[in-house]
């Protein structure tokens, strides 16, 4: 294995600054006024170099990066990690008054909903505890910092969307309102799910002729607007086109408020009350557990974490590496506190170690959040190729391929390629971002050999379906290809 390792670190290292790209991928960069210098490619068979074009320099990855933050979380925590929430308290229970705080710590539980909130509720409630004599204590700590969206400036134009969210350790459904909206000529009807306690939606949308289906036209960004008396009202802004049903996902409240909201209520509904107020805080050393609930296993949120490109899962799993260790009795538990060591700088080093230990050279790799969702990550298709190599040889490289979208069949890759040979075949993983656009994976020639394809393209014109077509062309060439590189030009 480590001569393996030896031979790939030199393979990969030895990669010409300059090689021929396929004749269908050229002629599309001309088509659409783009350069060979604004696409890096790597096209690998076994330990044999197909193609290699600019293949060292490192580029704007978009969502591909979500590759390498769940094959080394597959590696580093293993198959039977699980995130989980625990409800835990030091308090006594007399006569089913809870005298103390009750706690509801976080632990990057990917699955933590409304439904799985009652359930652990309803457990209190089994369990003879009637009322809360003291505060609702939300401990995120095992993050640090606990609040990484606090304070940071909004990615783009729609930080209510739920791409934009930035996990916490301690996340009930995303922190996401679905909002029903349905028009008449002179009415607009508004719901929102879930309900929360003390929060309410109106709206200031007018109604417009205009056409249904393009109703995002005149959305504009919600405001959170909270009352004198502390209760919070969601007010939608911008037009809406009459005679319309349509249905919207946004992130606009506060965590917190979120949070007490969706505990009081359902609370409320088992019966139960909450004396105290709903503060940040840290779980007692004493305190013992209540209730808790763990997450699926690691490959099936790898699974959902790919298939649909699910950024706030990608960053729960990436903060998971700077946090968490696997356990096999429990699925994980914390690592040790370090001092001066923040959650991304332990995630960060996770990963780089990972890479260092296969022979692939970190230089010039920066990963801001395990997403792609970023405008500063940076990763070369040799460093994206040596990790493909790598998780073809994984132990847990079922799970792995499992997880990426296949070509013309499913997840982001599920309209793209069909009528390719590639369609059914490839495993691959996409990336779009405004000027970005990229792919990475595994693709079978026209004999059936397994090819690790990566092609990133960086440039401004690679909006409106060109920059895919000029990647998925090099896909297809090599569904098509038979393996063979491209004649000089």
């Amino acid at each position: 294995m480590l001569r393996q390792l030896a031979l790939a670190a030199a393979l990969l290292a030895g990669f010409p600054a300059q090689a021929q790209l396929p004749q269908p991928v050229t002629q599309l960069l001309a088509q659409h006024g783009m350069t060979p210098d604004s696409v890096s490619a790597l096209v690998l068979r076994g330990d044999q170099v197909i193609v290699s074009h600019l293949a060292e320099r490192p580029m704007q990855p978009a969502s591909t990066m979500k590759l390498v933050t769940t094959l080394v979380s597959l590696e580093h925590l293993g198959p039977v990690f699980r995130g989980r929430t625990e409800m835990l308290t030091n308090g006594e229970l007399k006569k089913g008054v809870l005298q103390g705080d009750l706690v509801l710590r976080g632990g990057a539980d990917a699955d933590l909903s409304g439904e799985v909130l009652e359930g652990m509720l309803r457990a209190l409630h089994n369990a003879g505890i009637r009322r809360v004599n003291g505060n609702l204590v939300l401990d995120r700590s095992l993050f640090q910092p606990a609040r990484l969206d606090v304070g940071l400036p909004p990615f783009d134009e729609s930080p209510e969307a739920y791409y934009n969210v930035i996990p916490d350790a301690l996340l009930i459904n995303k922190n996401m309102l679905q909002i029903d909206m349905r028009s008449t000529d002179k009415r607009l009807q508004i719901d929102m799910q879930p309900a929360l306690s003390g929060v309410t939606i109106a709206s200031n949308m007018t109604l417009v002729d205009a056409d249904c289906t393009k109703w995002e036209d005149g959305w504009k960004l919600p405001q959170a607007v909270r009352a004198p008396n502390g209760k919070l009202r969601v007010v939608l802004q911008g037009t809406y086109p009459k005679n319309c049903a349509r249905t919207n996902s946004i992130n606009v409240l506060d965590r917190d408020d979120y949070i007490d909201g969706l505990f009081r209520l359902k609370w409320k509904q088992l019966g139960g009350k909450l004396s105290g107020k709903t503060v940040a805080g840290t779980a007692p050393l004493d305190a013992r557990l209540l209730a808790e609930h763990r997450a699926r296993a690691l490959p099936e949120v790898v699974r959902d974490t790919n298939k649909p490109s699910d950024n706030a899962l990608a960053r729960t799993l990436f903060l998971s590496l700077g946090a968490l260790e696997a356990d096999p009795v429990l699925g994980s538990r914390p690592l040790p506190a370090l001092p001066d060591h923040t959650t991304y700088t332990r995630a960060d080093g996770a990963v780089r170690n990972w890479m260092r230990a296969r022979g692939i050279d970190d230089s010039g790799f920066v990963i801001d959040n395990g997403s792609g969702l970023s405008r500063i990550e940076r990763i070369s298709p040799a460093q994206m190729g040596g990790l493909l190599r790598a998780g073809l040889r994984s132990n847990w490289a079922p799970e792995f391929l499992a997880s990426m979208p296949i070509a013309g069949t499913d997840g982001t890759m599920r309209r793209r390629l069909n009528g390719s040979p590639a369609a059914g075949r490839a495993r691959l993983k996409t990336g779009t971002l405004r000027n970005v656009v990229a792919v990475a994976g595994y693709v079978p020639d026209a004999n059936g050999v397994q090819h690790v394809v990566v092609a990133m393209l960086n440039d401004d014109l690679a909006g409106d379906g060109r920059g895919r077509a000029v990647v998925d062309a090099l896909v297809d060439w090599v569904a098509k290809s038979g393996g063979v590189a491209p004649a000089a030009q």
